[in-house]
């Protein structure tokens, strides 16, 4: 049936369609007509054929032939999360929040899904109560996904990790770079504490770093030492005498060469040890100062 356009609702936060494939697409339905219906729900809210849509609506189209489906509500909106998985520019980050709705959706649709998959009572024919009959085993969402994508579950359960586990900070520095950072990353990512992941995340959108492994995040302090024996004035001297020594001897066998040769996670490594190593000269220094006075 034909629906006229203006009633056709774009469910919000739904990814923008790419205007050069809008385009193409346009031009081809000029060519040999619009050969799929988009999908609409029985409120007229758009479950499959943005593509198509924003098409018609650049060729001046007011209607466009329509199928309107039955479903609604979470159903319609896994449908329309299925239709962007045929997309080919889907970043990874971008695949990773679909699957990550998807299995949110999924299992309020199928609660029983996630009892399956934690060891639960749902299992096939083997019933063991009366109550075990009114629901048949459904697959988990890793096992459905992974069926319907032809993928490996892992790595249905990676990407959802990926999703999951990346702060929001770190989510916008990603869809902001460049270059899409690969799935290998976004995972290594999605392994930091919050704090590193936003470091390290704005490091590789601006090609500072190629790989998470490169990136060498502040040391964390431990637990605080207790106070050990007061320092003689003879250990005091022998300690500083070895900690001048060994600056001094580094200082010595350092070249512009070696510096130009530095990771960019081994730059900002050194510039917080010195810093460190200049704290405590500085100490030194204010101490020793009081001591002439």
């Amino acid at each position: 049936m034909r629906i006229p356009i203006s009633e056709i609702k774009v469910n919000p936060g739904r990814r923008n369609a790419a205007p050069a494939d809008v385009r193409e697409l346009a031009d081809s339905i000029v060519e040999v007509g619009l050969l799929n219906p988009v999908t609409v729900s029985q409120s007229r809210t758009l479950i499959a054929g943005l593509h198509r849509l924003e098409a018609a609506k650049l060729l001046g189209w007011t209607e466009i032939e329509c199928v309107v489906s039955g479903l609604e509500g979470l159903r319609a909106e896994l449908a329309e999360i299925d239709e962007n998985f045929v997309r080919s520019d889907l970043t990874p980050l971008e695949f990773g929040e679909l699957l990550l709705r998807r299995k949110e959706v999924y299992e309020a649709l199928h609660p029983e899904s996630v009892q399956t998959n934690q060891g639960g009572p749902f299992r096939g024919n083997q019933h063991q109560k009366v109550s075990d009959k009114m629901t048949q085993t459904t697959k988990s969402f890793a096992q459905d996904t992974a069926e319907k994508l032809c993928i490996g579950r892992r790595t249905v359960e990676r990407q959802v990790q990926i999703a999951k586990n990346l702060t929001s900070e770190a989510k916008d520095i990603l869809r902001g770079a460049d270059t899409p950072v690969t799935r290998k990353q976004a995972l290594a990512l999605s392994r930091l504490e919050p704090g590193p992941q936003a470091e390290a995340a704005a490091l590789l959108a601006a090609g500072e770093i190629k790989s998470v492994e490169e990136y060498a995040p502040p040391v964390r302090a431990g637990p605080v030492p207790q106070p050990g024996p007061a320092l003689t004035p003879d250990a005091l001297a022998a300690e500083a005498s070895q900690f001048a020594q060994v600056l001094r001897r580094t200082s010595e066998r350092c070249c512009s060469e070696i510096f130009a040769c530095l990771m960019p996670a081994q730059v900002n490594a050194l510039r917080r040890q010195m810093a460190s190593a200049r704290n405590a000269v500085e100490k030194f220094e204010k101490l020793l100062e009081m001591t002439t006075k």
